[in-house]
């Protein structure tokens, strides 16, 4: 008697990963949809010959997002939304390998891989120029005020000049990186009377000024490494008098009278005459006409 038997396959075993543990690096620039992980660095295999189903979780706060799987048959793990190093530079991600879709009754086998994920920050920002303000929630942009200074008429500075709100001076952004600064005027300076330390960023004299005009300065800050990186401030040297003399009141102490009653911005007289407002007076030796 012929017995025939068939022996049906039971589902006993987990699905396994060639790897359980991945690691990778990159950088900060990664164009997004750019694969991170291959597929055949994550693609489970079972003894069984079940259909394996993927998931892919972050276990780091507020980077949900930023990765993800092809498919849930498909477990190639791709950049999903563009890097910011500031936001975070590293992150810890677990797949999930199962035999039977997440939602189905049957008993399931469950494996995991974890992927560790370090950003390098890429050379993304211009220089800087300091002080500067960030706007809010965007750590990619610094807003800088104009630098201001002034330099008296017909005189020679032999030291570099006082700017507010303070020297020339700015910075790479990327601060992992911190590419060397260079500086160089690149417009307003007529009949070349200043120039910019290559180094440094002071300002220095060239040569007398003769007339009251102004100059408009724009000062280039460059990265070192990455000419195509460079940023441009506004510099405006007034012209100015030397002073030689304080400034003095016609009287050491002036007398004012005012009445009980009335109402703010009311005149203060003078005393022993309330017809006539007070009136405090200066003046200078430098500048007589003023």
């Amino acid at each position: 008697l012929p017995i025939l038997v068939t022996i049906l396959n039971k589902n006993d075993n987990s699905p396994v990963f060639p790897q359980p543990n991945i690691t990778r690096q990159i950088p900060e620039d990664t164009e997004v949809d750019a694969v991170i992980v291959a597929r055949e660095e994550v693609t489970a295999t079972d003894a069984d010959l079940d259909t394996i189903y993927y998931e892919l979780t972050t276990t780091v706060q507020n980077t949900d997002g930023y990765f993800a799987i092809r498919g849930v048959n498909n477990p190639e793990i791709y950049l999903q939304t563009a890097l910011d190093y500031d936001k975070f530079n590293s992150t810890t991600l677990l797949l999930y390998a199962r035999d039977r879709p997440v939602t189905s009754p049957e008993p399931t086998n469950t494996t995991t891989a974890t992927i560790t994920i370090t950003i390098k920050q890429s050379d993304t920002r211009a220089p800087w120029f300091l002080p500067c303000t960030q706007l809010h929630n965007d750590t990619s942009v610094c807003i800088s005020s104009p630098y201001s200074g002034s330099v008296n008429i017909s005189e020679m500075s032999a030291d570099p000049l006082l700017l507010e709100p303070g020297p020339i001076h700015a910075v790479d952004p990327d601060y992992t990186i911190s590419d060397r600064i260079v500086y160089r005027i690149v417009g307003g300076n007529t009949n070349e009377v200043f120039s910019v330390d290559a180094n440094t960023g002071n300002l220095t004299m060239n040569k007398i000024v003769t007339s009251p005009d102004s100059f408009l300065l724009q000062v280039m800050a460059t990265q070192v490494s990455n000419v195509r990186k460079y940023s441009v401030a506004t510099v405006e040297i007034k012209v100015i008098n030397k002073s030689n003399f304080p400034p003095y009141f016609e009287k050491r102490v002036y007398n004012g009278t005012v009445f009980v009653g009335l109402p703010q911005r009311s005149f203060v007289y003078q005393a022993g005459d309330p017809s006539t407002p007070l009136v405090i007076t200066a003046m200078d030796q430098d500048f007589p006409d003023v």
